[in-house]
């Protein structure tokens, strides 16, 4: 049952290529996934005494006119046979394989502050020709980092914030004050 939400995925991948339209089905999977991924989405999508007629006429008044009918034609065939909790990691799986044939990816930054528009095309610049990709940089801002920036992108993730620095300082001061104590 664990890649029910990845043959979803490669179903609706092959119909995307097959229709020349992998572009469209990108934007409108995470137009769905962003929308639906809000606690108040999911409360509906997953209530057991809303019914699947409910949730589907949820589902087609908010993306009906937006998003390709074979989406719209998923997101149905998922509700009516009771398995709302695939349709995040489908649209996750399919966001991801359209990204990976288009040598796409996304990395999530977060910094202390916001990024500069030139520091923030810089960074694009310097992964894309380090991943070889096309890169959609995401930049959320943490105060708690205090300075510096973490980058996860494509299961790599490299952590150079004040934060992390200031936490690996504390912990090797700890490890030598107990190698001190016991010798």
């Amino acid at each position: 049952m664990a890649d029910l939400g990845i043959r979803y995925a490669t179903a609706l991948f092959d119909i995307s290529q097959e229709n020349g339209l992998l572009s469209d089905y990108l934007e409108q999977a995470q137009l769905v996934r962003d929308n639906i991924n809000s606690e108040d989405a999911q409360r509906i999508l997953t209530h057991p005494r809303i019914s699947s007629d409910e949730k589907f006429a949820f589902l087609e008044k908010a993306f009906g006119k937006n998003i390709h009918e074979d989406l719209l034609g998923f997101m149905r065939l998922v509700i009516s046979k009771n398995r709302e909790a695939y349709l995040l990691p489908a649209l996750d799986k399919l966001i991801e394989m359209i990204k990976a044939y288009k040598h796409q990816t996304t990395a999530r930054v977060v910094s202390a502050v916001p990024l500069s528009d030139a520091q923030a095309e810089k960074l694009t610049t310097t992964l894309a020709k380090k991943l070889g990709k096309q890169v959609d940089v995401t930049v959320l801002v943490d105060p708690s980092v205090i300075a510096g920036i973490s980058i996860h992108v494509d299961g790599f993730f490299l952590d150079r914030t004040v934060k992390t620095m200031l936490k690996d300082m504390k912990e090797t001061v700890k490890r030598g004050a107990n190698n001190d104590s016991q010798t």
